[in-house]
């Protein structure tokens, strides 16, 4: 007899329970950070440049900054309506902290000139994020992913989280990379610090790896991006027994369609587009191809009987 599996949902409104489950969540977080956060995706991370324990230290500095933030959120008392409106501020402030204290840890006189960009697509993901943790699942609006809000699993919070802390590590260290400007100045500093990767101590592979992340990036922004958006997924990272791997979780795109640029729009139209003709082009076809093949068949049955009638007529005589 099987057994059912019980779903774990968030607590729904600010309570005890909240409190514990958010507590829980950075526990079991903080012990996922101490094994394995190798790449273990198709796709280049800035992180990648990295070694394993400079790493860690990063992500770890990004979930304890971030538990600071949740309590300075609760005791400025915010609601939910302000950390939206609010939220370039909040990411704004929260990466140029952990900046900070990621310098401050390498021991380095190294300024960080903060230019605070960060990836559109998941902009949403943290103002949920920072509204299941301090407010509960009843603060979201329906519709926006799969499941009705009140029973939103536990681990669909887990999974904004640890997108969340790699999102940010990550860039951190391409807003540092961005800064050093030039590879040989990359190349010097990862080494001064002792922080590099072993794939990457030399300028060419430095090169060559930027270069990698710039076409995945241009390639992730007008092809995959569109796509997901067109299907209504978005693309998170999570950290699994074998290391960082990436996932598509359902998120509503309705109200961001205003916001996209014309080739954009018109790439969009194309998916449409393809997914009204294709299939019936295809049927159309593949019917044709079926009465060509049926043809075919009998002209070349109708060929054979020929021959053998001519040959049988001339045999006889």
């Amino acid at each position: 007899m099987s057994k059912k599996i019980k779903i774990k949902y968030w607590p729904n409104k600010t309570s005890i329970n909240l409190n514990n489950a958010v507590v829980n969540l950075f526990i079991e977080t903080e012990k996922k950070l101490m094994s394995k956060t190798n790449n273990k995706s198709h796709q280049y991370l800035y992180l990648d440049i990295l070694n394993t324990i400079t790493r860690n230290q990063l992500l770890k500095s990004v979930l304890h900054e971030f538990k600071e933030l949740i309590l300075d959120i609760i005791e400025i008392n915010l609601n939910n309506t302000m950390i939206i409106k609010l939220q370039k501020k909040i990411r704004a402030i929260f990466i140029d902290r952990v900046s900070n204290v990621f310098i401050l840890k390498l021991k380095c006189n190294y300024n960080i000139n903060h230019n605070n960009k960060f990836n559109d697509n998941n902009n949403n993901l943290i103002d949920y994020l920072l509204i299941y943790l301090i407010f509960g699942s009843s603060c979201i609006e329906n519709n926006v992913f799969l499941f009705e809000t009140l029973y939103t699993p536990y681990n669909h919070v887990k999974t904004l989280l640890e997108n969340f802390i790699i999102q940010i590590g990550n860039i951190i260290i391409k807003q540092l990379i961005y800064n050093l400007n030039n590879s040989p100045n990359i190349n010097k500093f990862l080494k001064q610090q002792n922080i590099c990767n072993k794939l990457y101590t030399s300028n060419r592979s430095i090169i060559l790896f930027l270069n990698n992340l710039k076409w995945q990036n241009l390639i992730q922004s007008y092809v995959y991006d569109i796509k997901s958006f067109y299907n209504e997924r978005q693309k998170v990272w999570i950290i699994s027994s074998k290391g960082m791997i990436t996932k598509y979780i359902y998120l509503s795109k309705e109200k961001k369609i205003q916001s996209l640029n014309q080739i954009k729009i018109i790439f969009i139209f194309w998916l449409e587009t393809k997914d009204l003709i294709i299939p019936k082009t295809e049927k159309f076809i593949v019917q044709i191809a079926k009465y060509f093949l049926y043809c075919s068949i009998n002209l070349f049955s109708n060929l054979i009987l020929i021959l053998i009638r001519i040959i049988v007529f001339y045999l006889n005589k």
